[in-house]
C-alpha cells in the first residue's frame, strides 16, 4: 500500500489541492503497478509563517529581506 505525503504552504484553493491528490494517486498507481484503491495520499498544509527558505518566512512581505 503506497502512502504518499505532500506538504504545501497554505493558500491554494481546495479544488487545486484535490486535483493534485487525484493526479498523484493516478500516477503512483500507474508507475508502481499498484491498484488505485491501495494508494493513500495525504496533504499537509503548513501556515505561511511556519515555512522559511533560509531566514525568509513565506509570510514576509515581498520587500522584506531579513
Amino acid at each position: 500500500m503506497p502512502i504518499i505525503q505532500i506538504t504545501v504552504v497554505e493558500g491554494r484553493d481546495s479544488e487545486r489541492v484535490e486535483a493534485c491528490i487525484r493526479e498523484v494517486a493516478r500516477v503512483a498507481s500507474e508507475t508502481l503497478d499498484a491498484p488505485l484503491a491501495s494508494i493513500r495520499v495525504m496533504v499537509h498544509e503548513v501556515p505561511a509563517n511556519r515555512f522559511a527558505v533560509g531566514t525568509r518566512l513565506k509570510s514576509d512581505p515581498a520587500e522584506a529581506v531579513p
